[in-house]
């Protein structure tokens, strides 16, 4: 960062280049301020970054991306991300078969092949059928509105059998909250089944870090410092790696939890879920279809085969497997999960390769009943947090979160 652009007053300084800081830098622009965003990487994105590995495509740990999500659609061009979609369902692996999930009120055919198979009576696929219908049509805040538990205890209030809850929902949530008892909040369950029946799960072409590149390339020239890391916030504004003084009328902490405790004193970090993700690469595809594979016995969250989704993820000939599982990394556990994969997919294993391991601690805030679903982001005088740690742990949260510092910073600003 160069002397004149240090010593320069800004309206806003954000940091961090997540989404939430991304976000909030965006909507704070189009209204006018002059905004520097600090970022301490080499790329702005925060978890939601790709790399380049031996020719293949890898985020930093599997992600998804929905285009139901409201804040997606506000901040993001989808047209230019040049979506990938997955096959609308999952495969549950259950005693030696695979079983396909369909939402009922997409395709009941699929649906009632499943009761067929075994994976839900009529009784669950009727209350199926009435949570998502209910969950993806009802208004938001009616969504919303319901008192909070447990999602195994709302599960149970509507109608789910406890067979159907341990082979369907339990396998396929834990990939999705990170967390394997369903002791997330329900109202945070509901909002998560909705983006799912109203949107379209997929992946960008080149990865999930195009999604904050696009978010930055909207901004004006020179608003992203990148390797600018900020030390401490002082009543000037804050101060970066090198001691020098970036003054700004207001300052927005755009970081991770821990981080944004280290620099705002006394602020609440909530416990946080680690997940692990094995990139194998075969020279075979164990499945055609890029589909998502659950296992009832929970030796992993889920996998899917990338390549299936779009070609270039992997070198011409190859596939891409992409398999998480809960926590971290240990001595045993990949060759663990390459059994299990073995048995579930119903493909030999052992000539994959192990392309890279990705293990990303604080990848989701826990979210417990009572959780509020976003919080106010002034903090102090001249001072806002925001992130998915202060709102529901997902994009749209993120981008939620973001949008709304950015509202009460230009209130308080005028």
């Amino acid at each position: 960062m160069t002397g004149e652009r240090a010593s320069r007053r800004w309206d806003v300084v954000v940091v961090g280049g997540g989404l939430a800081g991304l976000a909030c830098a965006r909507d704070l622009c189009a209204r006018g301020l002059r905004v520097r965003l600090l970022e301490a990487g080499d790329r702005v994105g925060g978890r939601m970054r790709t790399d380049r590995v031996e020719g293949c495509v890898v985020d930093r740990g599997f992600q998804v991306f929905n285009t139901a999500y409201p804040q997606v659609r506000a901040h993001l061009p989808l047209r230019e991300l040049r979506l990938r979609a997955f096959t609308p369902g999952f495969l549950v692996h259950d005693g030696g078969r695979r079983l396909r999930f369909a939402d009922p009120t997409r395709a009941p055919r699929q649906a009632w092949r499943g009761v067929a198979g075994g994976l839900a009576g009529p009784r669950d696929l009727a209350a199926l059928a009435a949570l998502t219908g209910f969950d993806a049509l009802a208004p938001a805040a009616l969504v919303r509105r319901p008192h909070d538990t447990s999602t195994r205890r709302a599960l149970t209030a509507a109608g789910f059998s406890t067979g159907f809850v341990e082979r369907f929902f339990r396998p396929f949530l834990s990939g999705v909250f990170l967390e394997e008892d369903l002791a997330t909040s329900s109202r945070f369950f509901h909002l998560v089944w909705r983006s799912m029946a109203r949107g379209t799960i997929c992946l960008p072409e080149s990865g999930v870090g195009a999604v904050p590149e696009s978010l930055a390339s909207a901004l004006p020239p020179g608003t992203v410092a990148l390797e600018s890391p900020v030390v401490a916030l002082t009543d000037e504004g804050v101060l970066d790696g090198e001691g020098r003084t970036v003054p700004a009328r207001a300052v927005v902490v755009a970081t991770d939890a821990a981080a944004a405790a280290r620099l705002e004193p006394g602020l609440t970090v909530p416990p946080h879920r680690t997940v692990t993700t094995y990139y194998h690469l075969a020279a075979r595809s164990p499945l055609r279809e890029p589909t998502l594979l659950t296992d009832t016995r929970r030796r992993f969250t889920n996998s899917v085969v990338l390549s299936e989704a779009h070609a270039g993820y992997a070198p011409r000939g190859y596939a891409l497997i992409a398999t998480s599982v809960l926590g971290d990394d240990s001595e045993g556990r990949e060759g663990a999960t390459r059994t299990a994969l073995a048995e579930c997919y119903g493909a030999e294993t052992a000539d994959w390769d192990l392309l890279t391991v990705r293990t990303v601690p604080g990848a989701l805030p826990a979210m417990e009943p009572g959780l509020p679903l976003s919080r106010r982001a002034r903090v102090a005088a001249g001072r806002y947090v925001c992130g998915d740690h202060r709102a529901t742990g997902s994009v749209q949260g993120a981008l939620a979160s973001g949008a709304r510092a950015a509202r009460e910073v230009a209130a308080d600003l005028g």
